[in-house]
């Protein structure tokens, strides 16, 4: 089991406001990973850069892009 970490208000905000832009189902595992990446840090090298860090990273993996296609044509009244 990992130690819990302790983040700044502006770091959990960070964290919080990445996670909202994932799909809900990704959320869970978004969070998880970030903690697990943060916990992994020595704790003299945890600041906002790698925090950041890990929190890009993560949501890089995590996020699922939309499908945007269409499947019937378009009209052009607009």
């Amino acid at each position: 089991m990992l130690q819990p970490i302790c983040l700044t208000d502006d770091e959990l905000a960070a964290v919080m406001n990445a996670c909202r832009q994932l799909q809900p189902r990704d959320r869970d595992r978004f969070l998880k990973e970030v903690a697990r990446a943060i916990a992994e840090l020595p704790e003299r090298e945890r600041g906002p850069g790698s925090i950041h860090r890990a929190i890009t990273t993560v949501w890089k993996v995590c996020f699922d892009a939309p499908d945007l296609r269409v499947s019937a044509p378009r009209s052009r009244s607009y």
